[in-house]
């Protein structure tokens, strides 16, 4: 494998030698994130995994895909790659625990116009973070350098998520009732989603991204930069203390409230969300006041705050919440289900 070159091939723009040195920079990276489960080590055809299904009656495995979408241009333009890979675990991981889900493993695919093994080092090294955060194994991937496809600066990038949890415990808002309680956990900011609309609306030149925004106590890059936050932590050790009484979960990502909240609520119930009872980031209102957007869209497009809505039955409200703190979490009742039309109303 050492021995593995071809000029012509990167006379084509695809230098097999860059790979392999990325692939021993990005080793000690993945092995960091290995848990008992995982079997052998990166450079096989796929990766390996052992799940155990003790104490399950009929184990289900959950799996999801996501990316981190145009976040990228800014990561680009301030040539820090080291952030977004948290962003690409966590935009999976996130989902998959609404089902009740543990994470399992994790892979990654990663496209570029160009391989340069530093940054790809950088940006593994973001999924390597995100993984040890959801306690879940890195376990294999794809770096495919793609000359003509992407310019040389550019790359995309895609995560994959599989977790395991026993059929009778998946969470789907089946036995959400009228009375329920709403929780909400605060985002870390953007997370990674409606940055189309954040570019159009600040901009993304670096004198613009590298300026320092008083409001926000950083540069806007780094605000735009921070990364999404990952719940498995909070959720999993909600679900052991409560187990049946989470009665829904929603990420809130693409479609903020509006999209998200509805994805957990069964027909003949409606959520009622104050929203204003958790602090709105100043992120939020700058994008806002600088482009002019209605409320409703903003709610429509961004987490507005919102990380996670958590239902819970409304005599273990209290235990939650106190749950959710000894966890480290700053929960936050917002609302409540009622009879009604599917779907979320926010009240003002």
């Amino acid at each position: 494998m050492l021995d593995s070159k071809s000029e012509s091939y990167k006379a084509a723009g695809v230098d097999v030698t860059a790979g392999y040195e990325s692939v021993n920079r990005i080793r000690p990276l993945v092995e960091s994130t290995y848990t008992k489960g995982v079997l052998g080590s990166i450079g096989g055809f796929g990766g390996l995994f052992a799940p155990d299904f003790s104490g399950m009656e009929r184990p289900v495995l959950i799996s999801g895909a996501d990316g981190v979408g145009t976040k990228l241009r800014i990561a680009s333009a301030m040539e820090r790659h080291d952030t977004v890979g948290i962003d690409c675990v966590a935009m999976c991981v996130n989902d998959i625990i609404c089902a009740g889900a543990r994470p399992l493993f994790f892979l990654d695919y990663l496209a570029m116009g160009k391989n340069i093994p530093a940054r790809t080092e950088q940006i593994v090294a973001g999924f390597a973070e995100g993984c040890r955060q959801a306690q879940t194994a890195l376990i294999g991937g794809e770096t495919a350098e793609m000359p003509g496809s992407y310019p040389e600066g550019e790359y995309d990038l895609a995560g994959f998520a599989v977790g395991l949890v026993d059929e009778k415990k998946i969470i789907d808002g089946s036995t959400l009732r009228a009375g329920d309680v709403l929780i909400a956990l605060p985002a870390s900011g953007l997370h990674s989603n409606g940055y189309s609309l954040v570019r159009k609306v600040l901009g993304e030149t670096q004198e613009v991204l590298e300026a320092h925004v008083p409001e926000l106590g950083c540069t806007l890059g780094e605000e735009l930069l921070r990364p999404t936050k990952l719940y498995v932590k909070p959720i999993l050790g909600l679900l052991d203390a409560l187990g049946s009484a989470v009665r829904g979960l929603s990420n809130i990502t693409g479609g903020g409230i509006y999209e998200n909240v509805p994805r957990m609520v069964p027909d003949g119930l409606q959520a009622k969300i104050w929203p204003e009872r958790i602090p709105l980031p100043p992120i939020f209102t700058l994008i806002q006041e600088q482009g002019n957007i209605p409320v409703r869209d903003m709610y429509n497009t961004f987490n507005m705050g919102i990380g996670m809505v958590i239902a819970v039955e409304e005599k273990q409200a209290d235990r939650a919440m106190q749950v959710l703190t000894d966890l480290g979490e700053t929960p936050t009742i917002i609302g409540h289900m009622e009879q009604g039309k599917r779907g979320v109303e926010l009240l003002w």
